[in-house]
């Protein structure tokens, strides 16, 4: 079980109830409901039923209202932001293996 030492460095630990998120967000607890609608975020959901809202659920929820604000539908800046959180996974896991493919031609020439 996590310490609570390390859940406070973790960006998907479900910290935040929902009146806080708005609060932290600048949004209303009825834009985060449609947030989670248009499944750009799922909140967690405690004991009790209460959404829980992380940190990183709290950045998409910011870059959403933001995007939304400029004039951009709710439906679009969700599948807007999705794919931009997609390709920075692509480009994390493209990295990585380049990574690793260079460390085993070393290792290869060393051999």
């Amino acid at each position: 079980m996590a310490q609570p030492d390390d859940m406070f460095g973790d960006d998907d630990y479900p910290a935040y109830t929902m009146g806080r998120a708005a609060e932290i967000t600048g949004s209303s607890q009825d834009f985060l409901r449609r947030l989670g609608d248009a499944k750009l975020i799922t909140p967690l959901r405690s004991s009790g039923g209460h959404r829980r809202y992380s940190r990183y659920q709290l950045r998409l929820a910011a870059r959403a209202r933001e995007m939304v604000d400029q004039g951009t539908a709710l439906e679009a800046a969700c599948r807007i932001i999705i794919l931009e959180d997609q390709l920075e996974e692509a480009l994390q896991h493209n990295e990585n293996f380049r990574r690793e493919e260079a460390s085993r031609q070393a290792n290869q020439q060393e051999a």
